[in-house]
C-alpha cells in the first residue's frame, strides 16, 4: 500500500459498510416482500386462483417479452400502460360500477357527486384493508369484488388474444395480434397482474402504505406519496448539497499538484510491440460497431413503433419483428457491445501489464473467448425472437428464450454461458496481471485495476440468484446488482482505473497521481453507489427503511459527478503534451463526451428522476427514457467507442484517423442525442408527469393520453435526432472497419510511413 495505506483503507472501509448494509437490506426484502397468498377466495368460499396460478401467470408474462411490453410497478418499457396501475383502475372502476348498478340501478357516471363521494370512500376502503391471513395464506375478497375481477380480466384475455374489437387498442399499445395464443396461459397472466395491483392496493400491515409504498398514484384509492416519502426525498436533497460542500473543500485543501513528468518523445506503448493476442483483437472491434450498428437501427425502428404500432411506415411487421422483439434486442445488444468493448479494452492491457509480451496461449484464448462470445449474442437473440414468437415450449421459456425482465432478457442458458464467457476472460487477464504484481515497484494501481477486473468478472453471476418463479420483489433486488452495480458501478471503477493505467504508461501522468485519484474516485463511486442501489426499487414492494437507505445514498451517487468538469479538461489537455498525443484525439474527444453526459445524464437528469417524491410520479414515464439514454449512451456508449478508437490505434500502428469521419461521428452522435432528448423524450415525459400528478399513472401511460395529435408530433420529430444519431453511428463505425481492414488512403499513408522507418 505504501504512500497510499489510508486511501486504500478508505476504499476497503467503504465496501465493508456499503455491502454489510446492501446485505442486511436484502434479508429486510426477503423477509417483507408482499405475500403471494396461497389461495384467493371470495367471501362465499370460491377459490379464483392459487399461488400456483399466479406464479404460472409470471411465467406467461415472461413469455410475450414481460417489461418490454408496458412495465410491472413502473419497471420495463414505455409504449404501453403499466399493467399493475392500469389493472388497477379498471378493476376499481368496474367496482364502482357494479355497485352502482346494485345499490341506485344506474351507471357510476349518472350518479350524483354526493352519492359519488360516498362510493369512492367505500372503494378505498374495501381496496386498501388488508384481507390476508397470514396463518392460511388465504386472501378474501368481497363478492363484488370478484365480480370486478372478473371483468377486468376478460378484457385483459381478449387484449392479448386477437379479438377484434381491441385491435386499435393493441396497435396503440405496439402489441402484435394473439401476443399470447393459449387461453389458459392468458387466464394466468390475468392472475399474475391482479396480484401485483392487489400488492399495489393493500396496506402493509402496522403501515399506512401499500406494500409498494402506495405506488402508483391512484386518487380512487388514497395512493399518494406517504410523510415518509416527502421527508427523505427532502433529505436526499439536503445530503446531496452537503455532500456537494464538503466534496468542494476537500477537492480544495486536500489536492496536491505536482510537476507533471516530462512527455516521452515517442509513445511508449507503440515502443512495446504488438503481441499475437492484441494482433487477434481486430475482430472484436468489428463485431463491437457492428452491435453497435444494429443496435442504434433498432433503436430508431423500436421508436417508429411508438407512432405506428403495428407498422413500419405502413408494413405491418409487427407480426415476425414487434416492439417487444424489437426492444428486447435493442437493449441486449446495447449490452452486449458495450461489455464487449470493454473486455476488449482489458485484452488489449493484459500483454502491456505483462511486461509487452503474451502469456502461453493468450492469443489461442482470445479467438475461443471470441467463438464463444458470437455463439452466446446469436443464441441468445434467436432465443428472444423464438420465445416472443410462441415457438418454445413454455417450459423452455426461461432457459432458451427470453427470461423477461429488462436488461437481463436473454434466456438463462445463455447469461450462464455469457457468465462463464467472462470468468474464462477474467483468466485470461489475470494469468498476465498477477505475475506482474509480484514484480518490484509500485504496484498500487495495478492492483486496484486487478480488483475491478475480478469484480467485472465476478459481480455479472448476481444474476443467477433468481429464478423463473422467484418472487418479482427479491428478483428486482438481484437485477439491480447487475444492471446498477455491475454496469454502472463496478465498470464505472475499471474504467477510471484502465484510463490512469494507460495515460501513466504512456508516461502522460505520474503513477503515483493516476493511483491516488483512482483510490479517490472508486471511494467516491462506491459510498453511494452500492447502498444506491435501493433507488431503483422504492416501490418494487420494498419497505420503507429500504426507500429511506435508496434516497440518502443514491444522492451521494450525484456528487462526484459535479467534478467531472475537471476531469473532461484533464483528458482534452492531454492531447498537448506530446506531438504524437494527435494519433490519440478522438479517443480523447469521447472520453471527454463521457465526462459531459455523466455530469448531464447521471448528474442532472438521474437526480431529477431519483428523489422518492420526484420518481413517485415519474417511475415509467419517458422522463425514465431520458436519463436512461444519456447515462447509458452519453457514459458508457462513448466510453467504449473511446475504448474502441484507442485499441484500434495501437494494433493498427500506421492508422490515421480521418478528420472528416471522426468529426461527423463525434458531433452527430452527440447532437442526435440532444435532439431526441430534448425535442422529443424530454418535452413528452414532462406532460406526462403533469397527467400522473393530476390524475394518476394509469392516465399517463394510457392509450388515450399517449395517442393525442400533440404528443404524437412529438414522436414524429424525434426522427430527426435518430436519423442525426445514426450518421454519426455510422461514420464511427466506417472507420473502424476501415481501420481493421487497412483500407482507406489514411491508413495506407500511415503504414506506408512505418514501414519506411522501419526499413531506415
Amino acid at each position: 500500500m505504501g504512500e497510499h495505506r489510508k486511501l486504500w483503507w478508505t476504499l476497503i472501509a467503504i465496501l465493508a459498510v456499503t455491502f454489510t448494509i446492501l446485505g442486511f437490506s436484502g434479508v429486510e426484502i426477503y423477509k417483507k416482500a408482499p405475500p403471494i397468498p396461497e389461495k384467493v377466495v371470495t367471501s362465499a368460499g370460491q377459490v379464483l386462483m392459487t399461488s400456483t396460478d399466479i406464479l404460472n401467470g409470471q411465467t406467461a408474462w415472461q413469455s410475450t417479452g414481460g417489461m418490454q411490453i408496458g412495465s410491472i410497478w413502473g419497471h420495463g418499457a414505455y409504449q404501453a400502460p403499466d399493467w399493475s396501475a392500469d389493472w388497477l383502475h379498471r378493476e376499481l372502476l368496474a367496482w364502482l360500477d357494479l355497485a352502482s348498478q346494485e345499490l341506485y340501478a344506474k351507471p357510476f357516471k349518472q350518479l350524483d357527486g354526493d352519492t359519488q363521494a360516498a362510493l369512492e370512500h367505500k372503494v378505498k376502503t374495501e381496496y386498501r384493508n388488508n384481507t390476508f391471513n397470514e396463518q392460511t395464506g388465504t386472501l378474501i375478497v368481497s363478492e363484488r369484488r370478484a365480480k370486478a375481477m372478473a371483468q377486468t380480466a376478460d378484457y385483459y384475455q381478449r387484449l392479448y388474444g386477437a379479438a377484434p374489437e381491441l385491435q386499435a387498442t393493441r396497435d396503440n399499445y405496439a402489441m402484435k395480434e394473439d401476443t399470447l395464443p393459449s387461453a389458459e396461459r392468458r387466464a394466468d397472466l390475468t392472475k399474475f397482474f391482479f396480484w401485483t395491483s392487489w400488492a399495489a392496493a393493500t396496506q402493509r400491515p402496522g403501515t399506512d402504505a401499500t406494500y409498494t409504498n402506495n405506488w402508483p398514484p391512484e386518487p380512487l384509492i388514497g395512493n399518494h406519496p406517504t410523510p415518509e416519502n416527502v421527508i427523505w426525498s427532502l433529505v436526499c436533497v439536503i445530503i446531496l448539497i452537503a455532500g456537494i460542500g464538503f466534496l468542494v473543500l476537500g477537492w480544495a485543501f486536500l489536492r496536491r499538484h505536482e510537476p507533471e513528468p516530462a512527455s516521452p518523445a515517442t509513445d511508449p506503448i507503440l515502443s512495446v510491440g504488438l503481441t499475437p493476442s492484441q494482433r487477434a483483437l481486430g475482430k472484436y472491434l468489428v463485431v463491437v460497431v457492428a452491435m453497435f450498428i444494429g443496435q442504434i437501427l433498432l433503436g430508431g425502428f423500436t421508436a417508429h413503433y411508438t407512432i405506428e404500432g403495428q407498422h413500419f411506415y405502413g408494413i405491418d411487421v409487427s407480426q415476425w419483428f414487434p416492439y417487444s422483439l424489437t426492444r428486447t434486442w435493442h437493449l441486449q445488444l446495447a449490452i452486449f457491445w458495450i461489455a464487449t468493448a470493454f473486455l476488449t479494452a482489458g485484452l488489449f492491457l493484459a500483454p502491456i501489464i505483462n511486461g509487452g509480451k503474451d502469456p502461453k496461449f493468450q492469443k489461442l484464448g482470445v479467438n475461443v473467448l471470441f467463438c464463444a462470445l458470437i455463439v452466446v449474442v446469436g443464441g441468445a437473440l434467436l432465443g428472444n425472437f423464438l420465445a416472443i414468437k410462441q415457438v418454445l415450449p413454455a417450459q423452455l421459456n426461461f432457459w432458451l428464450g427470453h427470461q423477461g425482465y429488462e436488461y437481463l432478457d436473454l434466456g438463462r442458458l445463455w447469461q450462464v454461458a455469457l457468465f462463464i464467457g467472462i470468468l474464462f476472460w477474467l483468466g485470461l487477464m489475470l494469468r498476465a496481471m498477477l505475475p506482474a504484481l509480484r514484480q518490484k515497484g509500485d504496484k498500487n494501481l495495478l492492483a486496484l485495476l486487478c480488483t475491478s477486473t475480478i469484480a467485472i468478472g465476478l459481480f455479472y453471476g448476481a444474476g443467477l440468484f433468481y429464478g423463473e418463479r422467484t418472487h418479482i420483489t427479491i428478483m428486482e433486488y438481484w437485477r439491480w446488482w447487475v444492471v446498477h452495480l455491475w454496469v454502472e458501478g463496478i465498470f464505472e471503477v475499471f474504467a477510471t482505473t484502465a484510463l490512469a493505467f494507460i495515460f501513466s504508461s504512456m508516461g502522460l501522468v505520474s503513477r503515483r497521481m493516476a493511483t491516488a485519484s483512482s483510490l479517490a474516485a472508486a471511494s467516491l463511486f462506491m459510498v453511494g453507489g452500492v447502498p444506491g442501489t435501493f433507488h431503483h426499487i422504492y416501490f418494487s414492494g420494498t419497505t420503507t427503511p429500504v426507500m429511506a437507505i435508496g434516497a440518502a445514498f443514491s444522492a451521494l451517487e450525484v456528487v462526484p459527478l459535479i467534478l467531472l468538469g475537471y476531469e473532461a479538461w484533464d483528458h482534452w489537455r492531454l492531447k498537448a503534451r506530446a506531438p504524437w498525443m494527435e494519433n490519440v484525439k478522438w479517443p480523447l474527444m469521447c472520453f471527454v463526451a463521457v465526462a459531459f453526459w455523466n455530469m448531464v445524464g447521471a448528474g442532472v437528469f438521474g437526480f431529477m428522476i431519483n428523489t422518492p417524491v420526484a420518481l413517485f410520479y415519474l417511475q415509467g414515464l419517458n422522463t425514465t427514457a431520458v436519463h436512461s439514454h444519456a447515462a447509458l449512451f452519453g457514459v458508457y456508449g462513448f466510453l467504449s467507442l473511446g475504448f474502441v478508437l484507442l485499441v484500434l490505434r495501437y494494433i493498427r500502428p500506421g492508422l490515421r484517423f480521418s478528420d472528416s469521419l471522426m468529426r461527423t461521428g463525434f458531433w452527430w452522435l452527440n447532437a442526435g442525442l440532444v435532439l431526441m432528448i430534448a425535442t422529443s423524450l424530454l418535452p413528452i415525459g414532462i406532460y406526462q408527469f403533469y397527467a400522473s400528478l393530476s390524475q394518476g399513472m394509469w392516465y399517463a401511460r394510457s392509450d388515450a393520453f399517449l395517442q393525442q395529435d400533440f404528443l404524437e408530433t412529438l414522436r414524429w420529430v424525434r426522427t430527426f435526432g435518430d436519423v442525426v444519431f445514426i450518421v454519426g453511428g455510422a461514420a464511427v463505425a466506417w472507420q473502424v472497419v476501415i481501420g481493421v481492414l487497412g483500407k482507406g488512403a489514411s491508413a495506407r499513408v500511415g503504414n506506408s510511413a512505418v514501414l519506411a522507418k522501419a526499413r531506415r
